[in-house]
């Protein structure tokens, strides 16, 4: 069914047994944006993981996965708005009258954010404080249709302009394209890599499918659907929402109101300033004609300037030449009684046993890459610049640590063929598909500006900045470079670690992370799988 503000939202159908269990633990049955409320902790963190790898709704797997296994002959009687008005007194005279903001920062929510295009779900995904979970692309297929239709965002003012059937045939070509190369690679990929003695055909057949929609969903275009889990307190919803009333995205626009109708079932007075025009009003003010100003003094700064020259993926644009050195310091500061000058001045004295005994034994035996080392690492930065497929940006920009901004999402810097298409010979579709696509956004991108990045293939690159300290390298290299990652974000990854060691010349840095993998994987997802098998039969 239709919602307000979200046209193409399709609404699902429950039993009236179905709807009377779900509406006490969702703040509503019908719409896109609901909490989840009345249900433990762990119930919900469990729902959210299980969301990822799954085409159904949220409220869908409730009911399907989980109500079965909770004692609801009580929950009749459970209310979650006992003691809200006491606790909203008190809220409004802490925060409100004293400007007390960490007491937003103890109350949280689990928010569901469906049928959000790929635009939208970087938007949601941008703060540092909350926590997500995103539909992924490798364990779920694109070419299944909800309410009869692929699932691509369809905005309501293209829709009805003289583009709007270009744009539903165009996208719907897309999908045809991803619909006929999905089962294509993973043919391929079945007899590439046959089935070894070992392995189950489970097994077999989750590792090949997983490389064949990795290679694939390059085709599908930044207006696909995804279903966001989001976990923030108070305070990072306000900005989250802030942020989006802001945006020039009016999808993000949209969802802002119907997140924090859904938020004001559940915490309403952490979110009271949202609204109030010298307050909130102004914030998100300054947000746009900041984020305007610049763009209008960056376009007459750069006005005719043309097209660079081929450049690297990735390269290392800043860092500290003296960053070990500091290091070294921050790891000796807490254990001395010496000012950090003295720190450093003895530092710069050490011979290399020496250099290297620091390291060893602040880094320690780090026996799997779950063991960190602390916070000296935080000490020294590094910042990359990067043009990589839309895809890969995808998954490195919800590493929260970090700082990263991005170009708007267009055709102009090509796009990545992934090897695996083209040796399992759809090569041809592919090319089509990308060609299809860069037409629609140019006739789009005249009279929507904005919104023309939803007919950009998730295989067109994007250039994008990343700036993280050693600590947060540390973290994201060793993961991102694991055997069952995606080969586009393991290889990016696997160049910003060589640039650390020869570049900036930190081999001590490079070093300590044991856990970066510089080989090669040829069926990712195959030794992730073995491991889930084993732990499912003991």
């Amino acid at each position: 069914m239709p919602v307000a503000g979200v046209a193409t939202y399709v609404g699902e159908e429950f039993s009236a047994e179905e709807a009377d269990v779900l509406r006490r633990y969702v703040t509503n049955v019908d719409g896109p944006v609901f909490a989840l409320v009345n249900l433990p902790e762990v119930v919900k963190g469990a729902l959210f993981a299980r969301y990822s790898r799954t085409h159904k709704s949220l409220r869908r797997l409730f009911l399907d996965e989980f109500v079965g296994d909770l004692d609801i002959e009580g929950d009749l009687s459970i209310d979650a708005t006992v003691g809200l008005d006491r606790a909203e007194r008190l809220y409004d005279r802490v925060f409100l009258e004293y400007g007390d903001d960490s007491v937003a920062q103890l109350g949280g929510v689990h928010l569901a954010c469906e049928q959000a295009s790929n635009l939208l779900t970087k938007i949601l995904e941008w703060g540092r404080l909350m926590s997500y979970l995103e539909q992924s692309t490798r364990y779920i297929a694109y070419d299944e249709r909800l309410g009869g239709r692929y699932r691509y965002h369809r905005r309501p003012e293209v829709l009805a302009s003289p583009l709007g059937t270009r744009y539903v045939g165009d996208m719907d070509r897309l999908f045809d394209a991803y619909a006929h190369l999905v089962p294509l690679v993973q043919e391929w990929c079945r007899e590439r890599y046959p089935k070894e003695a070992d392995d189950s055909d489970f097994v077999h057949r989750q590792s090949t499918r997983a490389k064949a929609l990795d290679a694939v969903r390059g085709v599908l275009p930044a207006a696909s659907l995804s279903n966001v889990g989001i976990y923030g307190t108070g305070q990072g919803y306000e900005a989250l929402l802030l942020r989006m009333r802001a945006s020039p995205l009016a999808e993000a626009r949209d969802y802002a109101e119907l997140m924090l109708t859904e938020l004001r079932k559940v915490i309403p007075s952490f979110l009271t300033r949202i609204d109030l025009p010298e307050r909130g009003g102004r914030w998100a003010q300054y947000l746009r004609a900041t984020r305007e100003g610049t763009a209008e003094v960056a376009a007459k700064l750069f006005a005719g300037a043309g097209p660079t020259a081929p450049e690297p993926e990735v390269t290392l644009v800043d860092f500290d030449p003296d960053g070990e050195d500091k290091l070294l310091a921050a790891m000796l500061y807490p254990h001395v009684d010496l000012p950090e000058t003295r720190v450093l001045e003895r530092v710069r004295e050490l011979d290399a046993g020496e250099r290297r005994a620091v390291v060893d034994a602040y880094v320690g035996d780090r026996s799997n890459r779950r063991h960190k080392p602390g916070r000296a690492l935080e000490r020294i930065n590094y910042r990359f610049d990067v043009l990589a497929d839309y895809g890969a940006f995808r998954d490195l920009q919800r590493h929260r640590m970090l700082t990263i901004e991005w170009q708007p999402l267009s055709p102009h810097h090509g796009y990545a063929l992934p090897e695996a298409v083209s040796q399992a010979g759809g090569e041809a579709r592919f090319a089509e598909a990308m060609e299809r696509s860069a037409a629609l956004y140019g006739v789009l991108d005249e009279r929507f500006g904005p919104g023309a990045a939803y007919a950009v293939c998730l295989a067109y690159r994007i250039r994008f900045s990343l700036q993280l300290n050693a600590r947060e390298a540390l973290h994201m290299l060793e993961l991102r470079t694991s055997p069952q990652g995606h080969p586009a974000y393991r290889r990016l990854c696997q160049q910003m670690h060589r640039l650390i060691a020869e570049q900036a010349g930190h081999t001590a840095v490079a070093g300590l992370m044991h856990f970066v993998d510089h080989g090669e994987a040829d069926l990712e997802r195959l030794e992730a799988e073995r491991r889930a098998e084993r732990r499912r039969h003991g």
